[in-house]
């Protein structure tokens, strides 16, 4: 009977220890991904270039490609993420990726003229050895009432 207790305990104990870890882990691409959108809003492109896996994508209105051509664009002011509103963010975790969701009204400078646009922003984060790297990143245009 004692060694059932026991046992019992220690499954309680590493489902409690689990969902700590987890939840640790959720606030860790929160906050992660709060400092991106600073940086982005700063043109800090060396530091994007850290966080951004060598393999990453970046979904646009106006198309899609790789790490290179996002640091180069934030670099040079192609577009200039100047302020995103975050309105809501979910997290989840599978095994080592990270999948955050952010509902944002983003104010950029895009070629030279400022525009504003509702998103949903698909953030996916892989856990790698030197801690968790950006593997894409997405946008998608909310419609609002009267949209079209």
């Amino acid at each position: 009977m004692k060694k059932a207790i026991l046992g019992f305990s220690l499954l309680l104990f590493a489902i409690q220890f689990s969902y700590a870890q987890n939840e640790s882990a959720k606030q860790e691409i929160i906050e992660l991904s709060k400092t991106k959108w600073l940086w982005m809003e700063n043109k800090e492109a060396d530091k994007l270039a850290e966080l951004f896996d060598d393999k990453s994508v970046f979904v646009h209105m106006g198309g899609s490609w790789g790490k290179e051509r996002e640091v180069n664009i934030i670099r040079s002011g192609g577009i200039w993420y100047k302020k995103a509103d975050i309105h809501e963010v979910s997290v989840e975790i599978i095994d080592n990726t990270a999948i955050l969701l952010n509902r944002i009204t983003l104010l950029a400078e895009v070629g030279g003229n400022e525009v504003t646009n509702p998103f949903e922003v698909t953030e996916v984060y892989i856990k790698k050895a030197d801690g968790w790297k950006l593997g894409s990143l997405s946008f998608t245009k909310l419609m609002g009432p009267g949209d079209r």
